[in-house]
């Protein structure tokens, strides 16, 4: 039986986890759940689960309304201190934004096995946060679809991540990130000049968190998946080719030096990626209908419109510079987000609050969490700034 934890339990990763284990009652037991506000939904898992620990993030909730043996950790360094608690051997990493970073980091050093949903850690501090996956040599399996199943169609041998494997010498000359496009694919910069976040939150695919789905629109999420796909697997981002493909079928796949492309395919459920890293090497049902090739039909695939989704480039400028840019890059879209799904900035300003916050960044080396942390409190104050000045 092995003990989970999952980082943001009431996201969608979080809640495509609970019911994986609800699948699997022989198999795991839930350990310890967070979440920054839904106070009533984590009491409810409590419940179901009879769940020994609870870290709340955000409000501050009531004791009672959880069960009597359930205990409830409460403030900003709760999910970490639940993570030194639990005593887990699996920890599904799935806390949104630069707020996982620290609570992922210690699930490394707790030694457990790490799911990683958060791909803000690594794009904030994939130098440190890898070495530290090596000094623990601790089992690292990506959750996001596309990593996933870069993972799936690497090598075995290139799959302990933790050896920090060249993949080169393997036989790999390539990866293919796959995009779905999101829902203003094909779409003009004139087009996208007056769309609400309600129209950028509707993704044709994926059921996803008003944040991401916004990433998904803007194509930052590709970009940060970008920066992070160079962490995991040792490469650049020109040995990482992006590809819009609006079906969502093909996750991802890998190009060998004999000419193979090794892909991973399958209906779009983040319930097969983390049935995939909770029993990896073995395999168990996700509760996901196989995919039907006749019914999936076409697939599709065509390159990223750079110059109207300028955050993809921006993403992969910001791994070049290296240091702390990714981090600052990072933190100013999260400012910009927000800023846009309160509707004070229009979708087309995101990507210029990247630009500005870039342009203005004096690059350190990100060789500490500490340079990492200042670096994003600064580009959130520049961003704020600028905005002010603007809006």
């Amino acid at each position: 039986m092995k003990r989970v934890v999952v980082l943001g339990a009431t996201g969608s990763i979080g809640r495509s986890t609970l019911d994986i284990l609800r699948q699997h009652p022989d198999r795991y037991e839930l350990a310890g759940v967070t979440g920054h506000t839904q106070v009533d939904r984590l009491a409810e898992i409590a419940r179901e689960f009879a769940c020994p620990w609870v870290a709340v993030t955000g409000s501050a909730p009531d004791q009672d309304a959880f069960p009597s043996g359930t205990r409830v950790l409460q403030g900003p360094t709760a999910a970490t201190e639940l993570v030194q608690a639990a005593e887990a051997d699996i920890v599904v990493a799935a806390i949104v934004g630069a707020a996982g970073l620290l609570p992922a980091l210690e699930a490394v050093r707790s030694g457990a096995r790490v799911l990683l949903a958060n791909k803000e850690a690594l794009v904030m501090s994939g130098e440190l946060f890898m070495a530290e996956v090596a000094k623990r040599q601790v089992e690292l399996l990506p959750v996001d679809s596309e990593h996933n199943a870069i993972f799936q169609a690497l090598p075995t041998e290139a799959q302990r991540l933790w050896e920090r494997p060249d993949i080169a010498k393997l036989g790999v000359s390539g990866l293919v990130l796959t995009a779905s496009g999101g829902p203003f694919r094909g779409r003009s910069a004139d087009d996208l000049a007056e769309v609400t976040p309600e129209q950028a939150c509707a993704h044709p695919n994926w059921s996803m968190g008003r944040k991401i789905s916004v990433d998904s629109a803007t194509l930052m999420n590709k970009g940060l998946e970008l920066i992070e796909a160079c962490w995991l697997f040792g490469v650049t981002p020109s040995q990482v080719s992006v590809h819009v493909h609006p079906q969502s079928i093909v996750h991802s796949a890998v190009r060998y030096t004999d000419g193979s492309v090794v892909a991973q395919l399958g209906v779009p459920d983040m319930r097969t990626p983390i049935a995939f890293g909770l029993a990896w090497p073995a395999r168990v049902k996700a509760g996901v209908r196989p995919l039907d090739l006749f019914a999936a039909g076409i697939l599709e695939f065509e390159p990223p419109d750079s110059q109207v989704f300028r955050c993809l480039p921006l993403a992969a400028e910001a791994f070049e510079a290296g240091g702390v840019a990714p981090a600052v890059l990072n933190a100013a879209n999260e400012v910009a987000v927000e800023a846009f799904l309160s509707k004070r900035i229009g979708f087309l300003t995101i990507a210029h609050v990247l630009e500005y916050v870039l342009e203005k960044l004096d690059n350190s080396p990100a060789d500490s969490i500490d340079s990492v942390l200042q670096a994003d409190e600064w580009a959130r104050h520049t961003a704020r700034t600028w905005l002010n000045s603007v809006s």
